[in-house]
């Protein structure tokens, strides 16, 4: 099979056109296709790969065979043996999440002439097109400039052509605020070879169109402000299609493709909504979705707590939104999304029938809990950066008594915590003490949360054994590429913060005789932010959310609705993410330059020793006790049973383990202190 590419180039996108493509405004066809002529054409994506290409966790420096691309690879080759006509596309959050994205992008940097190596076994794979997620800003516009080979008129953005992927990136709905052009080509198109058969049984070959829209979520600005405030500006997902959907439909397209980093959301729209694509999918221009950023599998079918079991208007068994068939391909190479199209031939092109369509996620565990095998080829091509990655993340740092883990931090542990929001702590103390002195006699208070904590199974938890601590254990402990940021706060908002904080636990009813989960499996551990720096609170679980923390105290006084705090967090934090602040600028006392994971190594690097006592035991916030009828149950993995006592956790028993590798636990809320 052959394809042929174009782009618009981005003075096209401004003229809403695609003139790039002008020189050949036909589609090439090799043959008359009759009408009622069939054929099925199947639409391939990964989405969230976070770097994630090798099965290996860098902060346990061990194999992990429950992700990885090149284990997708295997399904992605056996996909494209079972069916004639395939694309493959990736949805975004590519370049940024594991040791390897960091030491690609901050200790040795490819130079312009070489690509980054997702970049280059994605290339290998033969990737069609894809689009730009949230983080793939996180590095700053320059990088992503370079690595993707884009030039964008931005300040501080070289000019300089890079080599970046062979495929088309698209984005329809970032914009630079010099020109007001798109930093990427809005849309694009791919003429591709598809095998049909005609309403005789005959097989034939022709040409088929498929156009491409990218989208990223517009509140990048806001999560990003630090790499992209006053430098670009995002619009609306719908307004965006509907700025570039008709010249691309001008083309002669046969279906257009949305690439969009964003998941479903029915709430009521605005030009800022982060999950769009419940109301993109109601344009009339768009004919399949490719969907991300939400770490999910869509369809779902065999989940009866999928978040989209009972959405509107939406199919969770054969995979439609809105009667367009859409997918979304899990997180971290985890699985793969395939739309399997079912095209009839009517009216001079290509249309899909939906009753022959649906959509799936095949995922690379195996239903008997093994994994399919790596594709060998894929490791070959990154050996040397995934060695060297290896060598840099084992640099030691200091060392501590206490293991540092995230298994129980839903029933209070904040050994993996404390040490982040001492570090910060100290830096925003002696920032706010050498530039804020009338300042210096407000309080510091630091927030953090457990970025890993089982969401995505039994592995997914940080676990920092006692003993030499290395750049890789604080990677593990702080696993994003955050920069530091101090907010002024007062004790109005720290309370609703904490309420924010306690969304993370399902409501428990104490007369209820049956198992209730004490974890709200919808809410991210990473918006579990727990604050320490002096204060105590209760979170009340019997009681509704908003409605939750009780008795908060600061320096074991009753914390006064006016009495003014600062909080150290970070960038996304003080932007507005997670809705855990107003995203005002004039609450922001300063935004540093430095990472969070770097203020932490250099913390560790200060301290040296770590001890349980003085940087791991102080838990700030505690269930109000209550007798309840039936058990409350949370997850952990297996075999962490003694960890929990040997940390003074009180009132947890093992209930079950299962195959996954995770067990069930149930906590004793009445014994709590």
């Amino acid at each position: 099979m052959t394809k042929r590419l174009c782009r618009a180039s981005l003075l096209a996108a401004l003229l809403a056109m695609i003139a790039a493509c002008a020189a050949n405004p036909g589609k090439p066809d090799s043959r008359i296709v009759a009408e009622g002529s069939r054929a099925r054409l199947v639409l391939m994506e990964t989405t969230d790969l976070h770097s994630n290409i090798r099965s290996y966790d860098y902060y346990k420096l061990a194999a992990d065979p429950s992700l990885g691309l090149e284990r997708t690879t295997t399904l992605i080759r056996q996909a494209r043996a079972e069916f004639p006509n395939t694309l493959l596309f990736d949805a975004g959050d590519t370049i940024q999440g594991t040791a390897l994205a960091d030491y690609q992008a901050l200790v040795n940097p490819p130079d312009c002439k070489h690509k980054l190596a997702i970049y280059t076994v994605m290339d290998a794979l033969g990737y069609d097109g894809g689009t730009i997620g949230n983080h793939e800003f996180n590095y700053g516009l320059p990088f992503l400039a370079q690595v993707t080979g884009q030039n964008m008129n931005v300040e501080g953005v070289s000019a300089q052509p890079c080599k970046g992927p062979d495929f088309p990136l698209v984005l329809a709905n970032v914009f630079s605020a010099r020109d007001g052009n798109p930093l990427y080509a809005p849309t694009g198109w791919i003429d591709r070879d598809l095998e049909f058969v005609d309403a005789d049984g005959k097989a034939g070959m022709t040409r088929i169109r498929i156009g491409l829209i990218g989208f990223a979520p517009p509140p990048i600005t806001l999560w990003d402000r630090r790499n992209l405030e006053g430098k670009v500006l995002t619009r609306g997902v719908v307004e965006s299609a509907r700025q570039f959907l008709p010249a691309l439909r001008s083309q002669d397209v046969d279906l257009v493709v949305a690439l969009s980093h964003g998941g479903l959301d029915a709430s009521p729209y605005s030009d800022t909504m982060e999950n769009a694509n419940w109301y993109l999918s109601q344009e009339p221009g768009i004919d399949a979705l490719m969907l991300g950023h939400s770490h999910a599998v869509f369809p779902d079918p065999d989940n009866p707590k999928s978040r989209f079991a009972d959405m509107p208007r939406v199919d969770n068994q054969r995979g439609f939104v809105n009667g367009k068939p859409a997918v979304m391909g899990s997180f971290w190479g985890k699985g793969l999304g395939l739309i399997e199209l079912g095209l009839v031939f009517r009216a001079g092109h290509w249309q899909i029938d939906a009753d022959a369509t649906h959509s799936e996620v095949r995922m690379i565990r195996n239903a008997d809990g093994s994994f399919v095998e790596p594709d060998a080829e894929v490791a070959r091509l990154v050996e040397d950066v995934h060695q060297a990655t290896i060598d840099y993340v084992g640099t030691p740092i200091g060392d501590s008594d206490f293991a540092m883990t995230t298994y129980f931090t839903a029933v209070g542990d904040v050994s993996a915590i404390q040490p982040i929001n001492m570090a910060q702590r100290a830096y925003v103390e002696a920032y706010v003490d050498s530039n804020f002195p009338q300042l210096s006699e407000v309080p510091v208070l630091s927030a953090a949360a457990p970025f890993k904590a089982g969401f995505g199974g039994a592995t997914d938890f940080t676990d920092v054994a006692a003993g030499t601590l290395a750049i890789r254990n604080a990677a593990d402990l702080y696993l994003y590429p955050n920069t530091l940021s101090a907010v002024r706060i007062n004790g109005s908002e720290l309370k609703a913060w904490l309420e924010r904080s306690a969304r993370f636990f399902n409501r428990i009813d104490p007369a209820l005789a049956t198992a209730q989960e004490l974890v709200n499996r919808k809410t991210p551990s990473y918006n579990f932010d727990v604050i320490q720096g002096g204060i105590r609170y209760g979170i009340d679980i019997s009681k509704a959310v908003g409605n939750r923390v009780v008795d908060l105290r600061f320096a074991g006084k009753p914390v006064t609705p006016d009495q003014e705090f600062i909080l150290a967090t970070n960038n996304y934090r003080a932007s507005g993410g997670g809705n855990f602040l107003a995203a005002e600028s004039s609450r922001v006392l300063f935004h540093s330059p430095d990472m969070n994971r770097d203020v932490l190594i250099n913390w560790i690097r200060q301290e040296k020793h770590l001890h349980l006592q003085d940087h791991g035991s102080d838990r700030p916030w505690h269930f109000v006790p209550m007798k309840t009828s039936g058990p409350v149950i949370f997850r952990a993995s297996k075999d962490t049973f003694d960890l929990a006592r040997s940390i003074g956790l009180h009132g947890i028993s093992r209930i079950s383990t299962d195959e996954s590798g995770m067990s069930t636990y149930a906590i004793e809320l009445s014994s709590q202190p």
